[in-house]
């Protein structure tokens, strides 16, 4: 498929020596996908995905966390599902949930849907870690905004 003409196209973009334009490109971090030309999608306010070669699908920040973890967490989170404390109507603070910075986290999002989480990466107006779903963890991120309340343990 041929992008040349693409109008709606949200994010910074490349072109090849054929004039095709790929993802990637620009400086504000983002994803990549393994064996995609242009080393995958760049998404301001997302941290990087994983070097090339490793591992498959999206992942995570290749900065780590505490003494050098990259990955998800080894094993599962909590067994409890913990009460909601507050609601807010605002969109959530960076500096409050970089408190929960690779800690087990539980989300409650403004749709109604809630999770566990476990951040490695927050920036300042997103964050991104690891999400617990159809029991494994899965790399995810999201706007701040959607948040609508946090408790990390």
């Amino acid at each position: 498929m041929d992008y040349t003409n693409y109008p709606f196209y949200p994010y910074m973009y490349d072109q090849n020596e054929h004039g095709r334009i790929f993802p990637g490109g620009g400086s504000g971090g983002g994803f990549s996908i393994p064996g995609f030309p242009g080393g995958g999608f760049n998404i301001p306010g997302f941290p990087p995905g994983p070097p090339p070669g490793g591992g498959g699908g999206f992942g995570p920040p290749g900065g780590g966390g505490p003494g050098g973890q990259d990955g998800p967490p080894s094993g599962p989170p909590p067994g409890f599902t913990p009460q909601m404390q507050q609601v807010s109507t605002f969109a959530v603070d960076p500096g409050a949930i970089r408190g929960c910075l690779f800690r087990n986290t539980f989300v409650w999002l403004q749709n109604g849907n809630s999770f566990w989480f476990y951040p490695t990466f927050v920036g300042r107006t997103s964050v991104a870690g690891w999400r617990w779903r159809n029991w494994r963890w899965t790399y995810y991120g999201t706007d701040l905004r959607r948040i609508r309340s946090f408790q990390c343990f």
